[in-house]
């Protein structure tokens, strides 16, 4: 995915300026920044539901033009239809044209994958929060999108259930490695999920615009406790204006980009 000179603007206010990221198959990006930095908005363009008002985002050097097959998006809630069984809700995400046959497989199969087998049946008032989210995921999945879209998908959840998705997205990655771009403010979730986090930081006046591009360091799974995720932990977090007394920052090799 590649974006280029990407700007969105409402009426006379700039939200996002100058958006520029290239984004290889198979990474997981996280989009961390401030409330009303445009994180959402950026996955809003990425995903097809908005245009930029200026620039590109491309897929495979195929411009993103609308609602696009090749992505598939996760919410902070499930947005699941009450009056459908889980199997129900997931097989909305199938490909158009896809077979009975294939598509019953297809649900099952990505029920399993996310711990729903028994539950296929059920309706999405019987289920849990957390079991809601892994049946939401499993929809996404279940067309093999090119990239998946996460909004912020694990914020509603308690600390143990989030703990939990967390790694089942890991574990669901390592089987099927799509591409996934994720909006979060969870700075912890960032440092064990993704390959880069992107950090946005608005200018008054102009919108947001990439402040710095940070590698993560480490393979996954990761240890929370590594000692490199808790310097650059404090570094995203000076930059987000919320420093940890104390704390001490990355080293500045840390920082793959900084776009000024």
């Amino acid at each position: 995915m590649t974006l280029r000179g990407v700007r969105r603007s409402f009426g006379p206010t700039t939200v996002l300026r100058d958006i520029a990221l290239d984004i290889p198959p198979g990474q997981i990006i996280a989009l961390v920044g401030a409330s009303g930095s445009g994180k959402s908005t950026l996955l809003r363009l990425v995903a097809g539901l908005d245009r930029p008002s200026a620039g590109s985002v491309t897929i495979d050097d195929r411009p993103i033009t609308g609602v696009d097959p090749r992505c598939a998006v996760v919410f902070q809630e499930p947005r699941l239809l009450p009056w459908r069984n889980v199997a129900g809700n997931v097989a909305l995400g199938l490909p158009a044209g896809t077979g009975r046959a294939a598509g019953a497989a297809a649900v099952r199969t990505w029920l399993d994958i996310v711990g729903l087998t028994g539950f296929a049946e059920y309706r999405p008032r019987r289920i849990s929060g957390g079991m809601a989210q892994r049946a939401a995921l499993a929809r996404a999945l279940v067309r093999r999108p090119g990239v998946l879209l996460l909004d912020e998908p694990f914020a509603a959840l308690d600390a143990l259930n989030r703990l939990k998705m967390q790694n089942l997205l890991l574990e669901v990655h390592s089987e099927v490695a799509t591409t996934v771009v994720l909006v979060t403010h969870d700075i912890d979730e960032a440092l064990v999920l993704a390959d880069r986090i992107v950090l946005l930081e608005p200018e008054p006046g102009r919108g947001s615009g990439i402040g710095a591009i940070f590698e993560v360091p480490g393979p996954r799974p990761r240890e929370r406790s590594d000692g490199r995720l808790t310097a650059l932990r404090a570094t995203l977090l000076d930059r987000l204006g919320v420093p940890e007394p104390g704390a001490a920052p990355a080293a500045e090799v840390l920082v793959k980009e900084t776009v000024r």
